[in-house]
């Protein structure tokens, strides 16, 4: 059987590699994407002060670290019983609704637009931000760059950092923000939900102008019938912030809805002996392996995933085009994984308009933004929706608040399963009778690039063995022997 490894695979944040397995015939038997690194948080947490963790876990990535730093501020108000003010609420969502269209923005851009706007096949040494500078001109790539430098600009301003934000405390945030201020997050906001519409525009022009494109996303190539998870408010639109978890079926039919702290009645964690990364699943489904459907427990949370399990978007802009894509796709749910890339920019304009709409709220510069907690600790959950799914902090503390044990289901393991198959389905459909071309394994890629994977802050199951192969070579560089371990 012969081996075909994408090493590393490109695009993401951490590390990871593709194998695949051909038969004699040159078909793909199977695929395996595989996370070698270990990062072990929840281990080297415990023993410390439960408040040093909105500050620690943000250094888990350099990506998403608003998205662990409000999850770990939102299981302090938990674990020390404690309510902000409705000031410290609304600066949080606003602070975190700008990071969603800053972290958008990102990936869209340089992560997973040049697939789409240089092509799916284009050499690799143009399948990059700067081959898509290239191809939409400069005037788009500033308009790009302003976008992330108002984004990082306006984080250190509320949040204390660009990147490593040092602000929740447990029961609100450590400062407020002035009326100066808030009129350039109010002006910033409106640029910004400019922008999502430029870029939903951009989107519509390039990618779904392109009839190509449009096969490739309707293509059964990358078409997955999971479950689908997200946060939702009262009315069951999304939100980014706060809320209960909502889960649907394949068919769209709600299958639970609970909030955070129910979390572990719902979802439980398989683990498997060649990888370091976990796979959380549907308990009441329980794990029947990497297989969709509804008797499967499988379930994905992304941007895609987000709109499914809603009931619409909360802004009137991102409504309008909420309906548009399921109009254009054929209803609710939609399974076709790269149109994950429309939901991500549907998400991006109501991020910015939630942004604006917090930003000129009477209470947003409101005086009192924190209440001092006076119960003794115990046990404690927060839960976001970072950019790439359902992110859950869980503490467990001694009556001093030292912590004895943390668990954390972060986005991108919610995703491991889906995207295993999704890589699995997609070698199979493109990958035939040994016929192989570089452009056929970005094609690959692409099927787990749609879910915007960050592994750094996923990895954390110690299987019995770590996944090694070592190369022992001669003075002229050939191989004499290979030892290998935990690797088929």
């Amino acid at each position: 059987m012969k081996r075909i490894s994408i090493d590393p695979i490109t695009r993401l944040e951490g590390h990871g590699k593709i194998d695949i397995f051909l038969d004699d015939q040159g078909n793909v038997a199977n695929a395996y994407l595989q996370i070698p690194e270990l990062r072990g948080f929840e281990r080297f947490c415990v023993g410390r002060p439960a408040e040093e963790m909105p500050n620690l876990t943000n250094r888990i990535c350099g990506v998403c670290p608003e998205a662990h730093h409000m999850a770990a501020t939102k299981a302090l108000d938990d674990l020390f019983q404690v309510d902000p003010p409705p000031t410290a609420k609304k600066l949080r969502e606003l602070f975190y609704s700008i990071f969603y269209a800053t972290d958008h923005t990102t990936h869209f851009y340089a992560l997973g637009g040049p697939d789409f706007v240089v092509g799916p096949e284009a050499p690799p040494l143009e399948r990059n931000i700067l081959g898509v500078v290239k191809k939409v001109g400069l005037e788009i790539a500033s308009k790009v760059l302003k976008m992330r430098h108002d984004g990082h600009h306006l984080i250190q301003m509320i949040g204390g950092r660009r990147v490593h934000p040092n602000w929740g405390l447990p029961g609100g945030v450590s400062r407020g923000i002035n009326e100066e201020q808030r009129q350039e997050i109010e002006r910033l906001g409106r640029e910004a939900v400019e922008f999502a519409q430029f870029s939903l525009k951009l989107f519509h022009d390039v990618v779904l102008g392109n009839t190509r494109y449009v096969e490739l996303i309707r293509s059964d190539t990358y078409v997955h019938r999971t479950y689908n998870m997200g946060t939702v408010d009262a009315q069951n639109r999304v939100n980014f912030y706060d809320g209960q978890i909502r889960v649907v079926g394949p068919d769209g039919r709600e299958h639970a809805k609970y909030p955070p702290r129910q979390y572990s009645e719902y979802i439980a964690e398989h683990v498997e002996p060649w990888t370091y990364l976990k796979f959380p699943y549907l308990k009441k489904i329980g794990w029947k392996g990497f297989v969709d459907g509804v008797d499967s427990g499988v379930y994905k949370a992304s941007p895609l995933s987000r709109l499914n399990a809603a009931d619409g978007m909360a802004t009137p802009l991102a409504q309008a085009e909420y309906e548009r894509f399921y109009d254009a796709l054929g209803g609710k749910p939609v399974h076709h994984t790269l149109a994950t890339h429309w939901a991500r920019l549907i998400e991006l304009l109501y991020a910015t308009e939630r942004w604006v709409e917090l930003a000129t709220d009477p209470e947003i510069t409101g005086k009192e933004y924190r209440v001092l907690p006076t119960k003794t600790p115990s046990e404690g959950v927060g839960c976001v929706e970072a950019p790439r799914g359902t992110l859950t902090h869980h503490y467990w503390t001694d009556e001093r608040g030292i912590l004895t044990r943390v668990n954390l289901i972060v986005g991108t393991t919610n995703n491991y399963a889906p995207i295993s198959m999704s890589i699995r389905k997609a070698a199979q459909n493109l990958i035939r009778g040994g016929q192989l071309r570089e452009g056929l394994l970005n094609m690959v890629e692409m099927a787990f690039r749609a879910y915007d994977p960050c592994f750094g802050c996923a990895t954390h199951s110690l299987p019995g063995q770590m996944p090694l192969e070592v190369r022992l070579r001669a003075a002229d560089g050939s191989v004499l022997r290979t030892l290998r371990q935990n690797l088929d």
